[in-house]
């Protein structure tokens, strides 16, 4: 299935069909903003909430004017980042009430996504939603229907989906520059526990609130799902079959999400993709490999490399070791190839960049609703996979 025929039939959410994206032409464009400049209010100073407000700061005519936290001691972190300039809430339903602000950016739980996004929409704030979209699919839905019918600005925020780095290996994926695409292997080992050390007791599930099912998709809504964008971007298709298993096997702490997740998705083209992410000290990082029958490209967070399947072009003769013989290029690593140089911005302050620049010009970014909604389905789709121990189908 491409991936813009999304559309939603309200009366197939609870079969958890999404369909065509015929309704998303309703917001393929804004009116009505006629400022130069974004004012925009922080809902949730966690970790992203106060790593994000500086890169805000550094933006030009994009201004923090209010931060919202249910925390006392998390709402006084995210105001100190604006050096106490902007106004401070506990209730996100006050910050819309604000004529001041003309945006949210929600970095909220996963669970609180869908409740904030749809009271936004209704009180007419554009929107910048911190990935995965939104949990559960008749929720992905009913959210897609709102947003559809308003003109207003919606961001999901997958940054890789705004890195230029991205962007461009994009561009050569779909020119063909490794032939005819047959895999994704991608990878996330993220060190340590992935717990958040708490003061007291009664904050454990609103600090530590990945570890827990009620809250959370886990490793794969708040990992994975950067990497599932990305394979959906490149092959512009939704997985057609998806399977999947995790446990704990890790970290015995407590914790209901899994501590590692094996993924494979299937798609209409034939195209599968592995998706593996652990929490541990396991060496490796995030990594993306896309197989061609030509070559590979190597992604990391702000590197790429480009292998054919040939050996490089000898740039020099020399001896090394005592053999004489001819060496490759002084920067072609044997394992990625050749590095992929293109000037970029960190992806996350870019994508901001793109929130503040849409909104301004009446448009919708390239990681949209549309695309957030297709990742956040496959997301659950995942998630129905490994809790279920059984094969899910994209209807």
């Amino acid at each position: 299935m491409k991936r813009r025929e999304f559309v939603v039939k309200s009366g197939l959410a609870s079969a958890g069909i999404v369909a065509t994206t015929s309704a998303l032409g309703a917001i393929s464009c804004t009116t009505g903003f006629n400022k130069s400049f974004v004012n925009i209010a922080v809902i949730g100073t966690g970790g992203r909430g106060c790593g994000l407000i500086p890169l805000i700061n550094n933006i030009d005519n994009l201004n923090v004017v209010a931060v919202c936290d249910v925390l006392p001691f998390r709402l006084e972190e995210g105001l100190a980042k604006t050096n106490n300039t902007a106004k401070a809430y506990t209730d996100y339903k006050e910050v819309l009430k604000d004529d001041n602000v003309d945006a949210v950016l929600i970095s909220t739980p996963f669970s609180t996504h869908y409740e904030i996004a749809m009271t936004a929409i209704e009180a007419g704030k554009h929107v910048y939603c911190e990935k995965t979209l939104v949990k559960g699919l008749a929720e992905i839905n009913k959210l897609v229907e709102r947003v559809s019918a308003s003109n207003l600005t919606f961001q999901t925020g997958h940054q890789y989906h705004s890195s230029r780095l991205y962007t461009h290996v994009v561009a050569m994926l779909k020119k063909g520059e490794i032939g005819n695409i047959k895999s994704f292997e991608c990878q996330w080992y993220r060190k340590g526990d992935w717990r958040k050390p708490v003061a007291e007791p009664k904050y454990e599930r609103a600090i530590n609130w990945r570890m827990y099912k009620e809250y959370s998709g886990g490793m794969t809504a708040e990992l994975s799902s950067h990497q599932i964008d990305f394979v959906g971007w490149v092959l512009d298709e939704n997985p057609k079959k998806i399977m999947g298993t995790g446990g704990i096997d890790f970290w015995q702490d407590g914790r209901e999400t899994f501590d590692n997740t094996h993924l494979i998705f299937e798609y209409p083209s034939g195209v599968k993709a592995h998706f593996k992410c652990l929490t541990s000290y396991i060496p490796g990082g995030y990594q993306i490999k896309v197989i061609g029958d030509k070559g590979t490209i190597t992604l990391t967070t702000g590197m790429a490399w480009i292998n054919y399947y040939k050996k490089p072009e000898k740039s020099k003769l020399t001896d090394v070791d005592g053999v004489s013989g001819a060496t490759a290029p002084a920067n072609y690593i044997p394992e990625k190839g050749m590095p992929i140089k293109v000037e970029h911005l960190d992806p996350s302050k870019q994508a901001l960049i793109d929130f503040k620049d849409a909104v301004i010009g009446g448009t919708q970014p390239i990681s949209n609703l549309e695309t957030g909604a297709n990742t956040a389905k496959a997301v659950q789709l995942a998630l129905d996979a490994m809790y279920n121990e059984k094969i899910q189908y994209w209807q």
